[in-house]
């Protein structure tokens, strides 16, 4: 069991959180009166009382707050904890969102000791019950449920969709489909083709925010821009073409064009990446093909489902 040694608000964002004794959780917002509550993932931010201590052991002269952080939490190593890890404060409940967060621009902190615990030590959760929280009370684990249902992120890449000349909605499509068949959608994107920035999305929702499964839409035929396949290839630690080539066999039943699919799929870490197709009237094809079966691949990345051998 945990313990909260130090709860920090602010009022406006940018600037050192100060310490209070008390503060009143709000559903599915945050911490009433904080800067960063708000309808998104990242309501309320956790760091470790030991990571803090570690720091200051190598000479950073740091108060409660000073990272940004909300709640600063004895006994756990927070960022160990899988997404989906629930800690229970009184009445409170927060749920893990996220592991860590890029640092755009280089805080005070690290100018001066050239380092920062927060981007790679802190968590940020969602606040699934309100509450009043104090300094000293205790904190509760869970660990996820493993029949919790599966998080997806859709990712649509499209120059014209990005620059307003075109209606995406092949995203929306996957979003539907999924979603009727159980999956929890928790982020969208809209993404120019290329590289670098699909490749980054990639990594970042598949590490900090452990998604079950990242479906991108568009980029994976022969024309200069479609760098979907390249992307997904440089995110991914293992390949998993064969639903790739699956989807590609399946569609070729439907028209002989699909033979110019170049999609792929892959695994990083936990998280299943599937290049979907372009167009709606394709996704919903691969859709409702890859859907029904899917759900056994994801069980044994999340280490609960049994091997594929008949």
């Amino acid at each position: 069991m945990g313990k909260v040694l130090g709860i920090c608000v602010s009022e406006k964002r940018g600037t050192q959180k100060i310490e209070v004794n008390e503060a009143v959780l709000k559903e599915n917002w945050g911490i009433e009166g904080d800067a960063h509550a708000g309808d998104w993932h990242r309501q309320v931010s956790l760091l470790s009382f030991e990571k803090i201590e570690a720091f200051r052991e190598k000479g950073a002269d740091v108060d409660f707050g000073a990272f940004g952080e909300n709640l600063i939490v004895e006994g756990y190593d927070l960022r160990r904890l899988p997404v989906g890890t629930r800690f229970r404060i009184g009445e409170a409940v927060l749920e893990l969102t996220q592991i860590g967060k890029e640092c755009h621009s280089h805080c005070e902190i690290y100018k001066k000791m050239g380092d920062c615990i927060m981007p790679r030590e802190g968590v940020f959760t969602e606040v699934v019950k309100g509450g009043r929280i104090r300094k000293g009370d205790a904190v509760e684990m869970e660990a996820p449920s493993p029949d919790r249902p599966y998080t997806a992120a859709v990712i649509t890449l499209s120059d014209k969709g990005v620059k307003g000349e075109r209606e995406d909605k092949s995203g929306p499509k996957v979003c539907e489909l999924a979603e009727a068949a159980g999956y929890q959608i928790r982020e969208t994107l809209l993404l120019a083709d290329g590289i670098e920035p699909l490749k980054s999305q990639l990594i970042r929702l598949a590490d900090q925010r452990q998604m079950d499964v990242i479906f991108t839409t568009g980029g994976t035929g022969f024309s200069e821009r479609d760098l979907t396949p390249e992307a997904t290839i440089q995110a991914c630690d293992r390949m998993a073409n064969g639903i790739a080539d699956a989807i590609r066999h399946y569609s070729m039943t439907i028209t002989p064009r699909a033979m110019f699919s170049r999609a792929v799929s892959g695994i990083r870490g936990k998280t299943l990446i599937i290049n979907l197709p372009g167009s709606p009237k394709a996704v919903a094809e691969a859709l409702e093909f890859l859907l029904p079966q899917l759900d056994h691949g994801l069980d044994i990345l999340r280490g609960t489902g049994g091997e594929c051998a008949r």
